[in-house]
């Protein structure tokens, strides 16, 4: 019977252990892994992996510039547009339109990312118009961006982190909802803490 037992025990241990590992928890501080990829006409480039300062930072909420280099055959005619895959659970960020979109503005990239404790639920992102005092703080910028000869292109990513809170279902009387869901902004304040922490 104990010779069973130690069999078992051990087939689980080595069915575990030649598991991927399938943790993917982080903590506040952590950088996020971010993928890249881009489109000009019909030709698109692989995944290229961003490098950290460019990445979002866990629970962090900040701003990055990231550089898009000149496609292959590049002439203007047509947009070029961007597309993103975030975190070790690649959430993917679909195809963002970001040098001759249909708009005169220079563009921003809102990264909108949703976490509860250590781990990353989702992620949005939209192209704006880069607010008006930021073009203010740098008036170079615009000329800068529409330039066709300049390259690469630098383009304004802002990543700001949303909490979900739960309320636990044992913490809840009998007959009470089962689950409650809140959505909190992580406000500057903390992100500025959690930065100066690491």
């Amino acid at each position: 019977m104990e010779a069973k037992r130690k069999a078992r025990i051990a087939s689980v241990f080595f069915v575990l252990i030649s598991l991927p590992s399938t943790c993917v928890a982080y903590r506040p501080g952590d950088i996020v892994p971010m993928s890249k990829r881009g489109q000009y006409h019909s030709s698109r480039t692989v995944w290229h992996d961003m490098i950290g300062k460019h990445c979002p930072i866990f629970a962090v909420n900040r701003e990055v510039l990231i550089p898009i280099a000149k496609p292959t055959g590049y002439t203007g005619a047509d947009p070029y547009k961007i597309s993103f895959q975030v975190g070790k659970e690649k959430f993917l960020i679909p195809w963002l339109f970001v040098v001759n979109r249909k708009s005169s503005e220079v563009p921003m990239i809102d990264v909108h990312l949703r976490y509860s404790g250590s781990d990353l639920h989702g992620v949005t992102a939209k192209v704006i118009d880069m607010p008006h005092h930021y073009v203010e703080i740098h008036p170079d910028i615009h000329q800068q961006f529409w330039d066709a000869q300049l390259w690469p292109k630098h383009v304004l990513v802002r990543y700001t982190w949303f909490v979900r809170e739960t309320v636990a279902e044992s913490s809840i009387p009998a007959g009470g909802v089962a689950k409650i869901e809140k959505m909190a902004k992580v406000s500057r304040a903390t992100s500025h803490v959690m930065a100066t922490y690491r």
